[in-house]
């Protein structure tokens, strides 16, 4: 394991510090960050127009702690992920849960065949009556953290799915039509199936 020492005399009524082994510096207790607070933006699509708007102080989230990645994840099951915020000071992990109004979800998890096992790199289509919603497989990977191979799709009000299209990693496209929202799904490639591991 790395270990490197500082290269000179640190000042220590300026508050300079140093952590020799940087995989270690979340046990440091030290903060890099000049305490700026976390950001969380909210995507206020009017019509073809995105905005983002800055909702850190209204959702809690804005604190100091000097976050390093944040993952979502929907670990209630209520179809609203909450966000994991990995810290290197400020305590090593906060959660914070998600209490936005109920919509309409589905969580997405494929298997390969020709493609690799878990479908990384896959695209999906997903086609309701309001909207269309595209996702690409790329589980996030961070400084301390892992996003779950699976895709989570946000519906809102649309009560059903017309049409969902999955292009695989090894070039296959896969048609299902008329799925139920509201569930954890498994689709497996070549298989006109879709079975559900969950349901709310």
């Amino acid at each position: 394991m790395a270990k490197v020492d500082n290269l000179r005399e640190l000042d220590g009524q300026n508050g300079e510090f140093w952590v020799r082994n940087p995989w270690e510096f979340s046990k440091s207790g030290q903060n890099l960050s000049a305490y700026e607070r976390n950001g969380v933006f909210l995507n206020g699509q009017s019509g073809d127009e995105t905005q983002f708007h800055d909702i850190g102080f209204l959702s809690g989230a804005d604190n100091t702690g000097d976050g390093r990645s944040v993952s979502a994840w929907d670990v209630t099951g209520d179809g609203r992920p909450e966000l994991f915020v990995r810290q290197a000071g400020g305590g090593a992990l906060v959660v914070y849960e998600n209490r936005f109004p109920s919509g309409h979800w589905l969580k997405v998890s494929l298997r390969g065949t020709k493609s690799n096992r878990f479908g990384i790199g896959a695209k999906i289509v997903c086609e309701t009556a309001e909207r269309v919603i595209r996702r690409e497989l790329y589980p996030h990977i961070n400084f301390l953290s892992q996003s779950p191979a699976m895709l989570h799709l946000g519906l809102g009000e649309s009560e059903q799915i017309r049409r969902l299209t999955v292009h695989w990693p090894s070039g296959q496209k896969q048609v299902l039509e008329n799925v139920a929202v509201d569930r954890h799904v498994r689709i497996t490639e070549d298989d006109p199936t879709l079975e559900t591991i969950q349901a709310r």
